[in-house]
């Protein structure tokens, strides 16, 4: 299973081999670029074969412990070379799976590279502290052990990118893995295992498990053989999953929704933050859950931010994300491509005033396939429920502000407070927005989309569980600290 091919079969992984599901059934992963491809089979598997992994995690969890942090980050340097040398067919495969343009995929896979190579090094760091006893005779420390068996549940937004920055650090703290993907990036997902296995992970330390999330997903958060479960989607799934683990007393960290505001203040660098709105809120069709959704602008530069934007948003060129100059793919899946209309004409109804885009494209090329037009809208309000709820699509809602005091009031108004950004070069408009936004990631005259991989990344109120993935962070879910007092 080195190259890619249309239409092959893709197995799970389970204790280092290739195995089919029990159920003898498959799920196809459509391009949605053109439906009628076929990239592949991925299993459709049951809660027995979901046991098989867990019991094969927990087998090899006795001995891979055992290893040193050296040891296990010199398999994930490893895995990391391998990525980079097989960075192009992943690549194409992530792009006619899911959808998103190639440079775009070829970048997300480099930064799995980079990922899995920060977390080598982290094999080497401390993993605790020296603490004064009272009793002079004695030595008191903390180091940190592993929770066991972790389960992943992993989105198909970034199939490459999310899978390692939660299976990386996993592994390198002593953990073994039982790897759950989206159905719409499962090829992608047993291409990042097969670097995995070429790398010499012992076998049961990475499982791989295809499959729906109602059966899977479910069986992986209810096992009680599972101590730790991370993962990335929708809030409605992810409360779910956190109930289903806070009544068996397992770990739990959750990524979900976003609503994330970018505010224009007067003096920001306007054609500056246009280049950022449009990237950070239709690149990857705007789906992230970091994508820049609402739209706050002063004012007095509104006309003229206005005019640009929808320059930018003009010259857009949707396609096929295999094709040379194409700047937005489609959306992952005919659902997805339904839900998204379906949030553009809640807006038209409810008396938001269309500027660009709103349907599918007109060209007959593109009949077939998943797409949506760059979208802008503007006479939104707060009440709104393009303006409230995540679309998950190339949308942008357009909202005039007085003052940069109403704009932060109106980008806190939301359940969500994952990311947030301001284009301004005022230095206490920067602290006050630093200061006063509800939000785990807020950034300064950049998009709202993108953390370095070293950063520690989550969000506030309903965005997350309020832990934090990425960096050094990353320990504080995948381990637990254990006390150690000597006496002598």
């Amino acid at each position: 299973m080195c190259a890619y091919a249309a239409g092959q079969v893709y197995l799970n992984y389970m204790n280092g081999e290739w195995t089919a599901a029990s159920t003898g059934r498959t799920i196809p992963s459509l391009n949605p670029a053109n439906p009628k491809e076929i990239v592949g089979y991925v299993q459709e598997s049951s809660r027995e074969d979901l046991d098989r992994a867990v019991a094969a995690a927990k087998a090899a969890f006795r001995s891979w412990r055992k290893l040193s942090g050296a040891e296990r980050g010199d398999l994930l340097f490893k895995a990391a070379a391998i990525l980079e040398r097989r960075a192009d067919e992943v690549a194409e495969t992530m792009t006619r799976e899911m959808g998103k343009t190639l440079p775009e995929a070829k970048g997300e896979t480099l930064r799995g590279v980079a990922i899995l190579r920060y977390y080598a090094g982290e094999g080497m760091r401390k993993i605790g502290e020296v603490i004064p006893s009272t009793d002079r005779d004695a030595l008191m420390f903390t180091t940190r052990v592993p929770l066991g068996v972790v389960g992943i549940i992993s989105p198909w937004n970034f199939p490459v990118a999310i899978p390692i920055w939660k299976t990386a650090p996993a592994l390198v703290y002593g953990n073994t893995v039982v790897l759950k993907p989206s159905e719409e990036a499962s090829v992608t997902a047993a291409k990042v295992v097969e670097c995995f296995e070429e790398a010499g992970l012992p076998a049961g330390v990475l499982n791989l498990v295809g499959g729906y999330g109602s059966v899977v997903g479910q069986a992986l958060a209810e096992h009680p053989d599972v101590s730790g479960i991370t993962f990335t989607g929708s809030n409605r799934t992810g409360k779910q999953i956190g109930q289903i683990a806070l009544t068996r007393g397992a770990k739990y960290q959750l990524e979900m929704g976003g609503k994330n505001p970018i505010i224009i203040a007067a003096d920001a660098d306007l054609d500056q933050a246009v280049e950022a709105t449009v990237s950070g809120g239709l690149r990857s069709t705007g789906q992230k859950c970091t994508a820049t959704s609402r739209v706050m602008v002063m004012r007095e530069v509104y006309d003229a931010f206005k005019a640009k934007l929808l320059d930018k948003v003009s010259a857009i060129k949707v396609g096929d994300g295999m094709e040379a100059g194409v700047w937005m793919g489609p959306c992952v899946s005919e659902k997805q491509q339904k839900t998204v209309l379906g949030y553009i004409e809640k807006g038209l109804a409810e008396g938001a005033r269309l500027l660009a885009g709103g349907g599918k494209p007109a060209d007959p090329a593109l009949a077939e396939g998943y797409f949506v037009q760059p979208t802008v809208f503007e006479d939104v309000t707060k009440e709104m429920t393009i303006a409230r709820e995540e679309i998950f699509g190339p949308v942008l809602a357009l909202i005039p502000v007085d003052s940069l005091e109403e704009a932060i009031e109106l980008a806190n108004d939301s359940e969500y407070g994952l990311s947030a950004s301001i284009f301004t070069k005022d230095i206490a408009s920067m602290l006050a927005f630093i200061r006063e936004t509800d939000a785990g990631l807020v950034r300064v005259n950049a998009e709202t989309a993108g953390v370095e991989l070293q950063a520690p990344f989550g969000g506030m109120k309903q965005s997350s569980s309020h832990s934090r993935e990425q960096g050094q962070a990353a320990i504080e879910f995948f381990t637990a600290v254990k006390t150690v007092f000597v006496k002598a």
